[in-house]
């Protein structure tokens, strides 16, 4: 879709926006490997390979892309590429190794290491880069970060890049949050590109975003999914969750991550060392109560929460009994993540002024602007009416590159 009623609709409603989520039945929604795949992988036939994927890159039927190419007759097959946490998904560390994928026997070139980009030895003899990742659309989600610099790679090297596309699991009709600031002196792995944190579109249409407003020559295909509808959560997809990784482990995460990921760089817990990351949030210093009492008295549309004690095993504060506060969605429909992210730093400011370190707090956020009102205890109403007027010219540039209804 390039444009369209959809389009007008999302500029005219205010810019927090809500998707219209009502009772819907659950549809089977073709990803771009099974839309490949039937076709006899007609795109790919008689090209050389290298595959970027992972655990996340499988059929509806729950077969490996990578070991469906592998078989592929039309398809020459030669390198696998993994991002972070590695091709099995496993590993959450900050560097990943090259491996050899057993069920191929090919060589896995890690993309997580000092460069985060393939190396010209690993393209030897390719003209063509597939990507097939499962995203969970939030911007510092870094499988995205791994697209835009292998496309950046691909067209340098002049290899063909083919996107297969897959669902944004907090469907494609929200948009909201921070904007990051301009420029490329912030290009990180975190904030890749000029986006908000909650940006709404699948890796196929940022893969288009990434290639024009990049100026990138890049020989871009996108294999569209089949039956996917922008308002769709994961759960109306008909199709299995697979953790994109190690601390992503259902929906409710996916939808929690773009607001209360955003305070992770802070000396907080977000719940990792335990069976419910993102869920909770906490530290020994934090007066759990307090702060339930305040953000329930803030009144955030679809979201109620209540204060907890929990000791996570691993990670930050690990081994170390935290008071926080256990983070429940009471109407998917009426809630906004990073409407509550923006509300916790606030709330936080004013409760533990010198308890919380707040100074990291931008390397997420990547605005200063917004990481300025936080810091001097600003009134959330403020933070949003300034992410509303950067959004406005967000929405125009995203509509142009929009694949579905």
């Amino acid at each position: 879709m390039t444009g369209g009623p959809n389009v007008h609709w999302l500029l005219a409603v205010p810019l927090w926006i809500t998707a219209s989520l009502t009772a819907q039945d659950v549809v089977t929604v073709q990803n771009g490997i099974d839309v490949l795949q039937s076709s006899d992988f007609a795109a790919l036939a008689g090209r050389k390979v290298g595959l970027i994927s992972n655990h996340t890159g499988l059929n509806l039927s729950g077969q490996s892309t990578a070991v469906l190419l592998h078989r592929a007759k039309s398809v020459d097959l030669r390198i696998l590429f993994s991002p972070e946490h590695g091709f099995a998904g496993k590993l959450d560390q900050s560097k990943v190794d090259h491996a050899i994928h057993k069920p191929t026997g090919l060589r896995i070139h890690s993309l997580y290491n000092k460069d985060r980009k393939p190396d010209a030895a690993s393209l030897r003899g390719l003209d063509t880069l597939v990507f097939d990742i499962q995203d969970i659309g939030c911007r510092f989600y870094t499988y995205i970060s791994t697209m835009g610099e292998a496309m950046r790679t691909a067209a340098a090297h002049k290899l063909r890049f083919v996107v297969l596309d897959r669902p944004n699991p907090i469907n494609g009709v929200d948009v909201g949050g921070v904007m990051r600031d301009p420029g490329e002196h912030l290009d990180s792995f975190v904030a890749w590109h000029k986006i908000p944190v909650r940006h709404g579109m699948t890796v196929g249409e940022l893969a288009q975003m990434f290639r024009v407003e990049r100026k990138m020559s890049c020989d871009l295909q996108v294999i569209r999914m089949k039956a996917w509808q922008r308002r769709f959560f994961f759960d109306a997809t008909g199709q299995t969750w697979v953790n994109p990784s190690p601390n992503m482990r259902n929906l409710t995460q996916a939808l929690l991550y773009p607001g209360v990921g955003l305070l992770e760089t802070t000396n907080l817990s977000v719940g990792r060392g335990t069976d419910t990351p993102f869920e909770i949030l906490g530290a020994p210093w934090m007066n759990g109560p307090d702060l339930a009492r305040a953000v329930n008295g803030a009144r955030l549309p679809g979201l109620r929460c209540v204060p907890i004690r929990f000791t996570p095993t691993s990670s930050k504060y690990s081994a170390k009994q935290c008071s926080g506060i256990r983070l429940c969605i009471t109407s998917r429909a009426a809630f906004d993540p990073v409407t509550l992210g923006i509300q916790l730093a606030f709330e936080l400011r004013r409760l533990h002024p010198e308890a919380w370190k707040h100074q990291n707090y931008n390397r997420l956020l990547v605005n200063r602007r917004v990481f300025d009102l936080v810091a001097r205890g600003a009134k959330p109403k403020m933070v949003k009416q300034m992410i509303q007027l950067q959004l406005r010219d967000f929405l125009r540039r995203r509509a142009r590159f929009l694949l579905y209804e």
